[in-house]
């Protein structure tokens, strides 16, 4: 079967062509691809930052949704036409992380959209373990958004956020702004720190309070606004070294401070800060199912504004451009492209 797909070529260029996708195989869902979003990673293998990982030959995307357009031998639970998702990690089974039970950070774990082809085309052969069904009312365009809100649900759960908490997320981009919201659902009281101020102004607009490091000592202002005590739980969503220094300088005593950003170098860290007030420093990578059913809750609880944080929709023809203009905008929250006419 033919159909289209954008295919990264490096040097900042897709091609959007016809290529063939073979039926199912056992164990195998296809999809008809409705809409993917364009998250952070994208942009960085779009700049040439993975082009040792990625090549020059592969189809990327993954924050997506869809229907099943067919279903290999062995495949059951799932119907064509189905809305779903994808939940975009194929793990090996057999490592220790595996073994332990935590197989979205599997040793061997293939990132769907990364390691192998994904989802900036219009039929997509993907595992049938990675397939989340949808409620038949939800919009497609809104359930492209599960994949980054599942991120936020993972990273509020590894920090375990209670009703009460005062958090401050640092960073104001689309993960952070969802870590924001699922924190809030939580019942913390979240602050967001940024110096976007159109981001900021986004933050504020849903009920935020906001801080802009560049005319804000963040770290004391955090501390004043809670009576001396500081951030509960802090997180780092900034990728940034003044981010690094803020999450040890807000955090409260025993504070737990959640890295969730992944910092293209290493970043230094105040290491006594964690010694004289007992901090606990939190990894927090992807996601399990668990998270993706969370998200797909939180969406259907209206807990994110679909319609104001999808910043723009284009089509599959105009990646190019799509991906050139988010370059250039840091106001975006979140740009989508519309791959089929399946919603």
């Amino acid at each position: 079967m033919t159909t289209q797909a954008a295919i990264y070529r490096g040097d900042q260029k897709f091609s959007v062509e016809p290529v063939t996708v073979p039926a199912p195989g056992p164990g195998e869902v296809q999809v008809d691809v409705a809409y993917c979003g364009i998250c952070g990673t994208d942009l960085h293998i779009y700049l040439g930052h993975m082009d040792g990982r990625v090549g020059f030959e592969r189809t990327i995307g993954h924050e997506m949704s869809g229907r099943v357009a067919a279903l290999g031998a062995g495949v059951d639970g799932l119907t064509v036409g189905q809305p779903i998702v994808v939940r975009p990690l194929d793990h090996c089974g057999n490592c220790p992380a595996c073994h332990a039970g935590h197989k979205h950070i599997c040793h061997n774990l293939k990132f769907i959209g990364i390691d192998s082809d994904g989802a900036f085309q219009q039929k997509w052969n993907v595992p049938a373990h990675t397939i989340h069904a949808l409620p038949d009312d939800l919009d497609l365009s809104h359930a492209a958004l599960i994949e980054p809100l599942a991120v936020a649900c993972h990273d509020v759960h590894r920090g375990k956020v209670r009703p009460g908490e005062d958090v401050l997320v640092i960073g104001g981009g689309p993960i952070g702004m969802l870590v924001a919201m699922v924190a809030r659902d939580a019942g913390a009281t979240v602050t967001v720190a940024e110096i976007n101020e159109n981001r900021l102004a986004f933050a504020r607009d849903i009920g935020f309070a906001t801080m802009n490091p560049k005319d804000t000592d963040v770290a004391t202002a955090i501390h004043d606004a809670t009576g001396g005590k500081g951030a509960d739980v802090v997180f780092e969503v900034s990728g940034s070294q003044p981010g690094v220094e803020l999450m040890t300088a807000a955090a409260a005593t025993r504070g737990r401070i959640v890295m969730v950003a992944i910092h293209a170098s290493k970043p230094q860290i105040d290491m006594f800060q964690f010694f004289w007030r007992e901090l606990d420093l939190i990894g927090a990578r992807v996601y399990g199912p668990e998270d993706y059913d969370q998200a797909m809750a939180l969406l259907a609880k209206g807990v994110v504004d679909c319609t104001a944080f999808i910043t723009d929709i284009q089509p599959l023809r105009d990646i190019q451009a799509a991906f050139k203009t988010l370059t250039e905008n840091p106001n975006a929250m979140k740009s989508m492209i519309k791959i089929t006419e399946v919603a």
